[in-house]
């Protein structure tokens, strides 16, 4: 088999549209022989064709739907997950202001030698929607109860000493919620 070498004149070679548009011919003459070969190339402007030969295209809607379906069903399962976060740290406040009602209620007890029924003694900061309320307060105990509306248990209660058991706690010491 004879090797051929392909060679351009110094002219350049005619350009040769096609009847579609999309291809152009070019036309070259070998030396040792005398036959025309002839190029056909497709260019990517002319066709919309990535050079690997795809198409370049958008999304369609049908796909864009699909995912906005995705999304919607992911925020359906994972929305539910979260909505009793709020009443759990309302209730965790809830426990908080018991524990600070506590240790001010041992220290106005040291210096005052009796437990006290009002707050505003207390010098006690509250957290914003909770409710205290001091039920009983003598010189040998207190117990209170606390509430807030969007909380979850609405009511936690606490007693120390010797008075009477405030529902829903039912050991001394230990905060009760219900």
């Amino acid at each position: 088999m004879k090797h051929m070498e392909l060679q351009a004149f110094p002219q350049t070679a005619p350009r040769l549209p096609s009847s579609d548009g999309k291809t152009e011919s070019i036309s070259l003459i070998t030396e040792t022989e005398c036959r025309v070969i002839s190029i056909t190339f497709e260019s990517e402007h002319m066709t919309g064709t990535s050079p690997r030969g795809r198409s370049r295209r958008a999304f369609t809607l049908i796909e864009l739907l699909i995912v906005v379906v995705i999304i919607g069903i992911l925020a359906a399962i994972a929305i539910p997950k979260f909505a009793n976060t709020k009443g759990k740290a309302n209730a965790a406040a809830l426990k908080t202001d018991l524990r600070n009602l506590s240790t001010a209620e041992e220290a106005y007890f040291f210096e005052n030698s009796a437990y006290t029924s009002t707050i505003a003694d207390l010098q006690l900061n509250k957290t914003a929607g909770v409710t205290l309320t001091i039920v009983d307060a003598t010189s040998s105990g207190w117990s209170a109860s606390a509430t807030h509306p969007a909380s979850f248990p609405f009511t936690c209660a606490l007693f120390n000493g010797n008075v009477t058991a405030l529902s829903p706690a039912t050991v001394e010491g230990l905060i009760g919620c219900q």
